[in-house]
């Protein structure tokens, strides 16, 4: 892998402590580290406009100068990251590396049949029907130019909140003193943006093997999607055929899908994430000053070091530490479930399974496109460790209570395992098969839960001075009547909502 993940900040490759690894990672945790900057964090557009003792006029001369590149740039794109000038960049330097090898209508047949028989598989290890609606296979060029859309629905939070903190850091006096000329600031900064994803896109369109593997529903809804040229680089030194490989992530893309089709929270959830944290942005106006005393009019490159000097990285918040923590739990227990999944189904087709999940458990370890991604995109480092314990809590939950009772873990974001489960998931184990009727109905122990709460609190309640034991009795059975009714209407249509999701009739 390289040394320079997702392309979106410079990374020292003398520095060991920066570069991923087994047991380095395993010790690490969520939140950004200051060793590898986040989306964006090492190129901001500075904002020296009206600053102490900078002649406005000499900033329009250098803004002058960056207009002329501006209006070279091959195309605009409305927003805070020009998208047009991501994708171009990114196909130019799949190109340059030709690593834009089209499928053959053999690598398509053969896909093809690779997810059906995949799906075939992978019947009886989950209670979650097929997820697949169509099936594809992608270039790297593809791979670019079919998840776009989502790229730019993480992108588009956390660059439009790196430019607009930068802003708000500015004095009102240096924001009207500067006037039309923020508008061209924030064009700059959509080309900087836009440069840098698409770096990162053009080295992960080389690597990527399938369109979840790095953890997110990236392709359109619904389509399975592998990269033959990219499968074949990867089995090289292996001693593993091809086909063994492409079934065995066929495998992988077809379980991604069951969960991101059938768990209809799931996909909102990761992505709102990132959303989540992009708000929790901020900047340090100290850095503005120091800023505007190291930027020479006369060079336009002096504005491009600062912009990739990282002096104006955020600090992560405590509230984006949480969110980041929550992320990487989530991202831990899809891809566990998919591991043990997977395994069951195919551990003894196929002769070389266990190989080829080592060597994706080696390759999210060294730094894989999952790793790459969250590192530099909002500066998660995604825990070998945590993903081992969510698949051992998985494994649990298959032996003790079958893979129905499993699978209802999903039915509802507040029953999945936090992270403290995933240090120790025996417990969770014994806490969900502790009661027969928790286990057949998860969704029941919730409206239990809320029913009792709702009890308690009429309980609580003072009775009024005077009021005979009846009136109290017969207040008593009414509130928790109604608060029972009223929780057990709620939560049953998310019952059936739940057995909608499940495609009952489908499965059978």
């Amino acid at each position: 892998m390289s040394d320079l993940p997702f392309g979106f900040g410079p990374q020292d490759p003398d520095d060991r402590d920066k570069r991923d690894s087994s047991e380095g990672r395993s010790e690490g945790g969520a939140g950004n580290h200051g060793d590898m900057p986040g989306f964006g964090f090492g190129a901001l557009p500075g904002g020296p406009g009206g600053m102490p003792n900078f002649d406005i006029g000499q900033l329009g001369q250098m803004l002058t100068q960056l207009g002329q590149v501006l209006s070279h740039s091959g195309g605009g794109g409305e927003g805070p990251v020009n998208y047009d000038l991501a994708k171009q960049l990114a196909i130019q330097q799949l190109h340059s590396g030709q690593r834009t090898e089209r499928p053959s209508q053999e690598q398509v047949k053969a896909i093809e049949e690779a997810v059906r028989l995949a799906e075939l598989w992978l019947d009886p290890t989950t209670s979650l029907p097929a997820g697949v609606r169509s099936v594809q296979t992608w270039s790297s060029v593809d791979w670019v130019e079919k998840t776009m859309p989502t790229w730019q629905r993480l992108c588009d939070p956390i660059a439009q909140r790196m430019s607009n903190a930068w802003l708000e850091a500015l004095p009102e006096e240096a924001k009207q003193a500067a006037g039309p000329l923020l508008s061209m600031l924030g064009q700059m900064g959509g080309l900087t943006f836009g440069s840098q994803l698409g770096q990162g896109l053009a080295q992960l369109g080389g690597e990527v093997l399938t369109s979840t593997e790095v953890g997110l529903p990236l392709g359109p809804e619904g389509t399975a999607a592998l990269l033959p040229a990219n499968i074949d680089r990867f089995v090289e030194g292996l001693d593993r055929p091809g086909s063994e490989a492409t079934i065995f992530l066929a495998a992988r893309e077809a379980a991604h899908h069951r969960l991101f089709s059938h768990v209809p929270w799931l996909r909102q959830r990761l992505l709102g994430a990132v959303e989540e944290f992009a708000r929790g942005i901020t900047v340090d106006t100290s850095s503005l000053e120091e800023l505007a005393g190291k930027i020479d009019p006369t060079n336009p490159g002096s504005m491009q070091e600062l912009m990739n000097s990282g002096m104006l990285e955020p600090k992560t918040t405590p509230e984006q530490e949480a969110a980041l923590k929550r992320l990487e739990t989530l991202l831990a227990l899809v891809e566990g479930w998919v591991d043990v999944v997977v395994a069951d189904a195919i551990g003894e087709r196929l002769p070389g399974a266990s190989a080829l999940g080592e060597t994706i458990r080696r390759r999210r370890a060294s730094g894989g496109p999952a790793e790459q991604t969250f590192a530099t995109l909002i500066g998660l480092e995604l825990r070998p460790r945590q993903m081992r314990a969510a698949a051992t809590l998985w494994r649990l939950m298959t032996e003790r209570h079958g893979v129905e009772s499993r699978d209802r873990v999903w039915d509802h974001p507040d029953l999945l395992p936090g992270s403290e489960d995933l240090d120790e998931p025996l417990d969770f184990a014994d806490r969900w098969g502790s009661g027969s009727t928790d286990l057949d109905d998860p969704i029941a122990a919730i409206r239990r839960a809320e029913a009792d709460e709702a009890a308690k609190s009429d309980d609580a309640a003072e009775p009024e001075s005077g009021e005979s034991d009846d009136s109290r009795g017969s207040g008593d059975s009414r509130g928790s009547g109604d608060a029972r009714g009223s929780s057990d209407s709620d939560e049953g249509s998310t019952g059936e909502s739940g057995d909608e999701q499940r495609g009952g009739p489908d499965k059978q």
